[in-house]
């Protein structure tokens, strides 16, 4: 099996690949680097005929808090995206949809917080499970712009989504599996083993079969819009980053540091790093 620095892999159960986040000290921060080792690690286990369920989760406190803030994400990307305007919007929604097309199942496996990318490398599995304490939302919306891939409408429906999007709140794990964005929630020293649960269940159906099941409800989704939907997504996202806002905000995370950014992001709103946490968006 393949050397990495960024992530763990192991196989918990019989026939089910497990892939871990492992940047616990930075809380799982989705650099660049990071998201190569988790492609190819994904790309293998999709080749690998002794794996029928592929588990997605992050080491240490949290699921992930999002993109890698601290670095230049326009630099090691770890596939091709067309340049211009937008591109990283355009490269985030092409790496969910790397996920999406993967003929085997992926679950992710949610606790602490999943924010801002972290809850769309989430939404791009194929199921969902969810430790009830989980913390899920989208803050970027309160300081740069709205999600690179802009799932929530289609997940938790209209006036659900436009709730999130207007305030960068986030819904507890329990609240996710009743919105619809997660399948379950568990008390959180429950969560692995049911999530082993499912993957078992899931497993006992031949990969040939499987493959074709889990395409059957992508098709649905796709012929309702979903795909094109969350492509057009990456020009609000980019538009978004032309505002002043988002300019001001973008000068004072270089003139004072990432960490007093996000503080002064989230004060008046009492969550986030000003509730005691210390997160990335």
């Amino acid at each position: 099996m393949a050397e990495y620095r960024y992530i763990l892999v192991d196989e918990p159960i019989d026939r089910v690949r497990r892939l871990t986040l492992n940047r616990p000290e930075k809380r799982n921060a989705l650099s660049n680097a990071l998201r190569g080792e988790l492609f190819a690690a994904l790309e293998l286990a999709d080749r690998d005929d002794a794996v029928s369920v592929i588990v997605l989760r992050g080491a240490g406190p949290c699921f992930s808090a999002g993109y890698d803030l601290g670095a230049n994400n326009s630099e090691g990307q770890p596939f091709y995206t067309a340049s211009g305007l937008g591109a990283w919007p355009r490269h985030v929604v092409e790496g969910c949809f790397r996920i999406w097309d993967l003929a085997k199942p992926v679950i992710a496996q949610v606790h602490g917080h999943c924010l801002a990318g972290g809850s769309e490398l989430a939404a791009a599995c194929d199921l969902v499970y969810v430790a009830d304490d989980a913390l899920i939302g989208y803050p970027a919306v309160r300081s740069i712009s709205p999600p690179d891939n802009q799932f929530y409408p289609w997940l938790v429906g209209m006036r659900h989504a436009m709730e999130l999007m207007l305030t960068g709140d986030t819904m507890s794990g329990v609240a996710a599996a009743a919105s619809g964005f997660a399948n379950r929630s568990f008390p959180g020293d429950e969560l692995e083993a049911r999530v082993l649960e499912v993957a078992a269940r899931v497993a006992k159906i031949p990969s040939d079969l499987q493959q074709i099941n889990k395409r059957a409800v992508h098709r649905q989704m796709e012929a309702m819009g979903m795909r094109a939907g969350i492509r057009a997504g990456t020009e609000m996202q980019a538009l978004a980053m032309s505002t002043e806002t988002t300019k001001a905000w973008i000068a004072q995370m270089r003139a004072k540091g990432l960490n007093a950014a996000l503080t002064s992001r989230d004060a008046s709103f009492g969550d986030g790093r000003t509730a005691g946490s210390a997160d990335k968006a």
